[in-house]
C-alpha cells in the first residue's frame, strides 16, 4: 500500500469540462498535484474557481500531436472522455481515441493512466450489451493491454447534484405521482455517490507500478430502480409514488419517454437506458487494499441523495451533466468579422435606455433563463423548446447550473455560454437545432449620467438555403420576440433597482 506516498504527482485531467472531470481538478490540486487540464475548448474552463490553479492546454483525444503534447511531463493521466451519442462510428472513434492515448502515454514515460468506465454485468455476452456499455468495456480493455500500468474504476449509477442520473431520478420521480415505466425499473443496481467516484479517482494516482486491473466501485446499497425511485420520494418527502411496469418500451422509446419528463434529452436517456436492462452490482472491493474506506464511505443510497439535494438547495452545484457540450451541438465561435468571409451573418440589433443603475440592469442579464424565463413571448419559447426535442434537441429544461451566476461554457437552457465580461456583456450560443449557427449578445453600458444602456444583438449564419429560409421565415417574429425581450428586460432592471438601490462599495 502506497499510503504512506506523499509526492507531488504531475497529473493531466481529460474530460475536464465535463461532469466528473471538473470536480476532479480541485480534488488533484487540494491533495497536493500539480494539474494539467487537456481541453478542446479552453476558454470554457476560465471561469472555473480553480482556474489560476491548474495549467489548460488546447487539445482532441483523437489528435495525436495535441494528446502528445499534453502527455509531456505527466507522471498519471486521468482518461474522462466519453461519446454519449448515437450513429455507427462512435465505437470507431472512441477505440481509436483510446489507443492513441495509450500510445502516447507509454511514449512520453507516463507511469499510470486512471479510466472511469461503466460497471458492465456478469455473464452478459458482450454482443447484448449495449454499444455504450461495450465502448466502455473495450476503452478500459485497451488500457490495460497497453504498455503503461492503469486502472479502470467501474461504476454503475453516480448520485451527485448535477449528475444525468441524479436528475433523471429526481425529475422522473417528482414530477410523476403515477408512473408507466419500462420493465428495467426492477433491475438491480448498485449506485455510488460521486464524492467517493472522486475520492477513488484521487487515491488512484498512487497505486503501485505493479497494478493493472480493472475495479468495481460502487456504495453499500444494492436496489432497484423503482426502489430509487421510492426512496427518493421519502428523502424528499413527496407523496407514495405508484409504478405500473411495462414490457414493451424499447431503450429508444424509454429515452424518448425520459426526454419528454426530465431535462435529460433523449440522445442522453437512450444510452443511460439501455445501461439499465442487464443487473449492474459489484463483484468485489477490492479497490479499498488501495485505496481505503474512512468512516462512514462509501456513503449509502439515502445519504448521497441528501447531499446532492442540500448542493441543490444551496445552489453549490459545482458541475451538471450538461458541462460538456453535447456530440452534435454547434461550436463554432462568433467570428471577430463582422461581414464573415464565408457567407452572410443575419443581425437583429435592438438598444434601450434604461431608467436603472448598470447593476440592477446586469443582474438581469446574468440571471436570464432557467426560472426566470426569457423575458418575452413565454408560449413561442416554450413551444421552440418542445420542438427542439422531439427533433433531438436539448430543449428548454436543461436551465441553470447557478440561480445568480454565469461563467463560461455553462449550459443554459438550449444555449451555452461562449463569453461573458461580467457587467458588460453576456453572450450565448444557440445549441438547438437549427439550419446554422446562431448567437445572443446581450450588452450594458453606462452612460454619462451613470444610468444603464441595454444592447442586445440576434446573430444567424445560415447554412445552405434552407437557413436562408428558416431566417426569413421567422423574421416578422423578431419584433415580439426580440423587441419584447429588450423591453422587458428593461423592465425588470427597473424593477431590480427599486428592490436593491445602488451602494458604492468601493
Amino acid at each position: 500500500m502506497s499510503g504512506r506516498d506523499t509526492r507531488s504527482l504531475h497529473c493531466l485531467v481529460t474530460g475536464a469540462t465535463g461532469y466528473i472531470g471538473g470536480r476532479l481538478v480541485p480534488e488533484l490540486l487540494d491533495a497536493g498535484h500539480r494539474v494539467r487540464c487537456m481541453a478542446r475548448s479552453p476558454d470554457k474552463l476560465r471561469d472555473h474557481p480553480w482556474a489560476g490553479r491548474a495549467e489548460v492546454i488546447r487539445g482532441d483525444v483523437t489528435d495525436p500531436d495535441s494528446v502528445g503534447d499534453a502527455l509531456r511531463g505527466i507522471d498519471v493521466a486521468y482518461y474522462l472522455v466519453h461519446a454519449l451519442r448515437a450513429g455507427h462510428d462512435f465505437e470507431e472513434t472512441d477505440r481509436k481515441a483510446a489507443q492513441v492515448f495509450a500510445e502516447r502515454a507509454r511514449a512520453a514515460g507516463v507511469r499510470r493512466i486512471v479510466y472511469l468506465g461503466g460497471l458492465t454485468p456478469a455473464d452478459v455476452p458482450e454482443r447484448e450489451l449495449s454499444p455504450h456499455l461495450r465502448s466502455r468495456a473495450e476503452v478500459g480493455e485497451i488500457f490495460l493491454r497497453s504498455a503503461v500500468p492503469a486502472t479502470v474504476l467501474r461504476a454503475a449509477v453516480i448520485i451527485g447534484s448535477g449528475s444525468a442520473s441524479f436528475e433523471m431520478l429526481r425529475y422522473l420521480t417528482e414530477r410523476l405521482p403515477v408512473m408507466v415505466t419500462p420493465s428495467w425499473v426492477g433491475t438491480r443496481i448498485q449506485p455510488i455517490a460521486v464524492r467517493d467516484v472522486l475520492r477513488y479517482l484521487v487515491g488512484s494516482a498512487r497505486m503501485p507500478a505493479e497494478v493493472n486491473r480493472a475495479f468495481d466501485v460502487g456504495g453499500p446499497d444494492v436496489v432497484t430502480y423503482e426502489q430509487m425511485m421510492r426512496r427518493y420520494a421519502v428523502v424528499t418527502r413527496l407523496p407514495r409514488r405508484f409504478i405500473v411496469r411495462v414490457p414493451m418500451l424499447t431503450p429508444r422509446l424509454s429515452g424518448l419517454w425520459i426526454g419528454l419528463i426530465t431535462p435529460v434529452p433523449a440522445s442522453l436517456a437512450r444510452p443511460l437506458a439501455e445501461s439499465l436492462r442487464h443487473e449492474v452490482v459489484c463483484h468485489e472491493h477490492e479497490i479499498a487494499q488501495y485505496v481505503p474506506d474512512p468512516p462512514g464511505a462509501p456513503i449509502g443510497f439515502d445519504q448521497a441523495l441528501v447531499l446532492a439535494l442540500q448542493r441543490v438547495r444551496d445552489a453549490r452545484v459545482t458541475t451538471r451533466w450538461s458541462s460538456a457540450a453535447l456530440p452534435g451541438a454547434p461550436s463554432d465561435p462568433l467570428p471577430s468579422d463582422p461581414d464573415w468571409a464565408g457567407g452572410s451573418l443575419y443581425v437583429d440589433r435592438r438598444a434601450l435606455a434604461v431608467d436603472a443603475s448598470p447593476k440592477a440592469l446586469w443582474q438581469v442579464i446574468e440571471g436570464i433563463g432557467g426560472d426566470n424565463g426569457w423575458y418575452s413571448f413565454a408560449l413561442a419559447w416554450a413551444v421552440r423548446g418542445r420542438l427542439d426535442r422531439l427533433v433531438g434537441g436539448v430543449g428548454l429544461r436543461r436551465g441553470r447550473r447557478d440561480p445568480a451566476r454565469l461563467r463560461v461554457g455553462d449550459s443554459l437552457d438550449f444555449w451555452r455560454v461562449e463569453e461573458i465580461e461580467p457587467g458588460r456583456l453576456l453572450r450565448l450560443r444557440a445549441e438547438m437545432r437549427l439550419p446554422g449557427l446562431a448567437w445572443l449578445e446581450m450588452y450594458c453600458d453606462p452612460d454619462e449620467q451613470g444610468r444603464a444602456r441595454y444592447r442586445q444583438r440576434a446573430l444567424f449564419h445560415p447554412h445552405g438555403l434552407l437557413g436562408h429560409v428558416y431566417w426569413w421565415s421567422v423574421w416578422p417574429c423578431h419584433a415580439v420576440v426580440f423587441g419584447g425581450m429588450a423591453r422587458n428586460i428593461a423592465r425588470a432592471a427597473l424593477r431590480e433597482g427599486s428592490r436593491r438601490p445602488d451602494v458604492n462599495s468601493g
